[in-house]
């Protein structure tokens, strides 16, 4: 039987960051995390080097093809990004 102040441990996590103000450091790393699931093998492959600062993705790209590709699609990848962390945590995508 729960007592009425027990919280879920989800809950409890969510708490614990927001009261800490750990919340986008941790959306910043999930996206990161992220970002060889929703792009694929072939990008991940290609990607040397990727960091948020200041709601900025900064993806360096080893393929000048690729770069050039996802240039194109970039506003679509922002969404699929946003949409995974649940939150708007890329507002741009910088391509190194």
């Amino acid at each position: 039987m729960r007592k009425p102040n027990d919280i879920t441990l989800k809950e409890g996590i969510g708490k614990l960051l927001n009261t800490y103000k750990l919340k986008g450091k941790f959306d910043e790393t999930s996206i990161i995390l992220l970002w060889p699931e929703l792009m694929g093998k072939a990008i991940a492959n290609r990607t040397t080097q990727i960091y948020i600062s200041q709601g900025k993705l900064f993806v360096r790209l080893e393929s000048a093809v690729i770069k050039n590709e996802l240039l194109m699609v970039r506003t679509g990848i922002i969404q699929k990004l946003n949409e995974r962390a649940g939150s708007e945590v890329v507002k741009e995508i910088v391509f190194l």
